[in-house]
């Protein structure tokens, strides 16, 4: 059989709302888990507690009590299945802002605000990756001893009540911004809101393989919470920079390269240059077309998180030579003239496509 509620809290059934708050502020605090970890009898009577201070805090509720006991919580009461003994800890957190004001009669902390940094990096940093150091300025914890009362305005409710007409509204309390606490005396260091405006040195580890619109989260290293507050995150939004001989195209590198006419006729061999600075020699086929792309495999970018590579694309132009001699003139003259269809499968192509067009 259930215990009386006011058994459980140690009252009499005459207890004014004030000696039903100060039994449970007192129990609350013997039993409560955080004080009594691994007991499950202070476990259980702190559910206990907690649910008749539920019950006996309402006066609706606790007229039903007087008048029914517990009938008045089971099935088809006014608690339906279980009564109130089902809760567990999730429903006592309205409970505790009842007795204790917003937070267990401390001030509430308040999360501080994550903040967004934008850098910019070259491509090759963006390959390597990078070590940098930067400046911001955020707020920051005040350093100086503070001790907290509630709030002359709201009384530690952390909102105030306005009448209009026949309605009544609640908004966050302006003078403790909804904590329900306030400073004691004054601080000339931060002017009682617990925080200060302060330049702070960060260290970025900008990761090989990173790429614009990639963000870097930095845990902890937001604006300073209030009263005490977590700090918040800060956001770094990374852009990597174009780059004069490289486009990027995801993990892929591509580089266009100018080849005389004459290798692109005869085939050869070329040197391009790579993200890493270095030389690789490609081999380019008998009778290459300018447009054509050769892929090298590995050469790419980093692939973010991984040891793996992309590839590079070269993308081979020919060169049509310019400045010519009268010499170099006949030699192509006479190429040309040695050159038959054969020789030309693009170029007779298109034109065979237009003969059809106006035919």
């Amino acid at each position: 059989m259930a215990e009386d509620f006011y058994n459980t809290l140690g009252i009499s059934k005459e207890a004014s709302d004030g000696e039903i708050k100060n039994a449970y502020r007192k129990m609350a605090m013997k039993y409560h888990p955080d004080r009594n970890q691994g007991d499950a009898k202070a476990e259980k009577k702190f559910k206990e507690v907690s649910n008749a201070y539920e019950i006996l805090k309402d006066p609706q509720k606790k007229q039903a009590y007087d008048q029914y006991g517990h009938a008045a919580f089971e099935q088809g009461g006014m608690g339906g299945p279980g009564g109130f003994g089902q809760q567990g800890f999730g429903g006592f957190s309205d409970i505790f802002e009842d007795i204790f004001g917003m937070g267990g009669g401390g001030p509430k902390e308040t999360r501080g605000d994550d903040l967004r940094y934008d850098i910019a990096v070259d491509l090759e940093e963006a390959f390597f990756g990078k070590n940098l150091e930067s400046t911001i300025s955020k707020m920051t914890a005040c350093k100086e001893n503070h001790s907290y009362k509630s709030c002359t305005t709201c009384d530690g409710y952390g909102k105030v009540r306005t009448q209009s007409g026949f309605f009544s509204m609640e908004r966050t309390c302006g003078r403790c911004s909804g904590t329900g606490q306030e400073m004691k005396g004054r601080c000339g260091k931060c002017s009682n809101t617990g925080r200060v405006k302060e330049n702070k040195k960060l260290k970025i580890k900008i990761p090989p393989g990173i790429e614009t619109g990639n963000r870097i989260r930095m845990s902890g290293e937001g604006e300073a919470g209030e009263l005490g507050g977590q700090n918040g995150d800060l956001y770094v939004f990374v852009k990597v920079n174009p780059n004069k001989i490289f486009e990027r195209d995801k993990n892929n590198i591509i580089c266009e390269v100018a080849i005389p006419f004459t290798t692109a006729a005869l085939g050869g061999s070329i040197e391009v240059p790579t993200i890493e600075k270095k030389m690789v020699s490609i081999n380019i086929p008998q009778g290459m077309q300018s447009g054509h792309k050769l892929r090298v495999k590995g050469k790419g970018m980093s692939i973010l998180r991984t040891e793996q590579r992309g590839d590079m694309i070269v993308k081979v132009h020919a060169e049509t030579p310019i400045n010519l001699s009268a010499k170099q003139k006949k030699i192509l003259t006479d190429l040309d003239s040695s050159l038959t269809k054969d020789n030309s499968k693009l170029s007779e192509g298109f034109f065979n496509k237009v003969k059809k067009m106006f035919n």
